[in-house]
């Protein structure tokens, strides 16, 4: 974080000081959560969770060197307090970004979100000095946190924002206002809670209502394949620029096709010039992902040639999103398990068919959790489409909706024991650990509150026979 004293600090979020000898000491390290975190010169917030009380950790994280707490009771060692430790991290954040000179680029959507930040990111690194939110930490204290990680060298700031409903995007665009905002889809996920797609274009949408108008340095930057989000365009009043494979598109991919290894390959076309592309990523869905960081990095003056340089050299930042790992003994495992909803099952899908040929395809799929009313009808729609995508055998692991799963691939036409339900991750371990053989291609998706990352991990521990938790 950009240094500030206590005093200044304490101003910003109306809190009060307490055991503070001086309240010109400054806050020169990190703002964090984690008292594992923690080094000297830190401003440690102490949150009250469900089972951990960060105020019970005040003393030791000023033992370690941070510099005071952030809390919402006095705790005997150097603290701001305040009412609300939420409200005040996010009103430190908003504070600090307005000192910054970095350029503020913000995207949402129903999937792919941290995939393209990643990309944005590792193309914006070439130009400047890049923070970017680390993982999915994409919510109302995950997304200051990440804010107050810049510092003056900071040039850019690429912040990804999730939602759970109306009005979540519109605060932490408050709280971070940005000047490029990129909308990527209008999918599924989550759609049990907001009760429909055009609740969640509605949501998403707000993103690009923040932004400041196209006099004003303005850029909506839009998913021209989505009808959704190619109409949140009239909600704006700054710039529009369009992304995708469409021919209106201002950035789009021509010749899309997918190496023998299942890498995406394109010819990228910007308004300044085009280049070809080869990804180290896995999956023709990356396309898309990777238009979307080209739109971004052209709207910052990047060429063509330079853009499709980094995005041919950018790699996997994120854990458990198609990480691929090749064995000693030659089985190819793809981690795919930190989350799942029907789009971006059906990409992993078509991803494992590409990776597969010529070799055995295994998808093991669990549960997409939050889709409500079409919940049992999208498990089947995904079994079906692993039969016709002539992946060799499918695992449902889980309960109800794991067997909706491989009753859609039977119905499809899976008879013998092309499909099977398993009921935890300990039973698709021991099953495939019997049957799996050198040149075997094995795809593992699932929610994440279902957990089959630990199926990943047991196939890749080779020689290890260890349990893995059922869920």
């Amino acid at each position: 974080m950009i240094a500030l004293s206590l005093a200044e600090i304490a101003a910003v979020v109306g809190g009060q000081t307490h055991d503070i000898p001086d309240p010109s000491a400054e806050v020169t390290g990190p703002v964090v959560r984690d008292s594992r975190e923690v080094v000297p010169g830190s401003l440690f917030v102490a949150f009250v969770g469900e089972r951990v009380d960060g105020h019970e950790y005040a003393a030791a994280v000023v033992e370690a060197g941070a510099a005071a707490v952030l809390a919402s009771r006095p705790v005997g060692v150097p603290a701001i307090v305040v009412d609300d430790v939420q409200a005040a991290l996010g009103a430190l954040a908003r504070h600090v970004v307005r000192k910054l000179g970095a350029t503020l680029v913000a995207l949402t959507g129903s999937a792919g979100k941290t995939s393209t930040k990643d990309l944005i990111a590792q193309v914006l690194r070439r130009k400047a000095p890049t923070v970017f939110t680390p993982g999915s930490l994409n919510n109302e204290i995950g997304l200051p946190l990440t804010a107050l990680s810049a510092t003056e060298e900071t040039k850019f700031l690429v912040l990804e924002m999730g939602a759970r409903g109306i009005g979540h995007i519109r605060y932490l665009a408050d709280l971070t206002p940005p000047r490029i905002g990129l909308v990527l889809n209008v999918g599924s996920a989550h759609i049990g809670e907001f009760g429909g797609r055009e609740q969640i274009a509605q949501a998403k949408g707000e993103l690009v209502e923040s932004l400041p108008a196209a006099a004003e340095g303005g850029v909506a930057i839009l998913n021209a394949d989505d009808p959704l989000v190619r109409a949140m365009a009239s909600r704006t009043k700054a710039k529009t620029v369009f992304f995708g494979e469409s021919g209106e598109a201002d950035v789009r991919a021509e010749n899309v096709r997918l190496t023998d290894s299942g890498q995406p390959s394109f010819s990228l076309h910007t308004p300044s010039g085009c280049s070809d592309v080869t990804m180290r990523l896995y999956g023709e869905h990356h396309v898309s992902n990777a238009l979307a960081a080209a739109a971004v990095a052209h709207e910052l003056g990047m060429s063509a040639e330079e853009i499709a340089t980094a995005l041919s050299e950018a790699g996997s930042l994120s854990r458990w999103r198609m990480e691929v790992t090749e064995r000693p003994d030659g089985v190819t495992i793809v981690n795919d398990a930190y989350n799942a909803n029907p789009e971006s099952m059906r990409a992993a899908l078509r991803a494992l068919a590409a990776m597969g040929k010529g070799g055995r395809t295994w998808a093991v799929l669990g549960k997409m959790a939050e889709l409500g009313d079409e919940a049992l009808a999208e498990h089947d729609a995904v079994g079906r489409l692993a039969v016709r995508l002539n992946v060799g055998k499918l695992v449902a692991v889980g309960g109800r909706e794991a067997a909706w799963l491989q009753l859609g691939a039977y119905n499809e036409g899976s008879w013998g024991e092309e499909s099977v339900h398993v009921s935890d991750a300990q039973a698709a371990v021991d099953l495939l650990r019997s049957e799996l053989r050198p040149g075997d291609v094995v795809l593992v998706k699932a929610s994440r509150s279902v957990g089959l990352e630990s199926v990943a991990q047991a196939l890749l521990a080779t020689g290890t026979e260890g349990e893995v938790a059922a869920r």
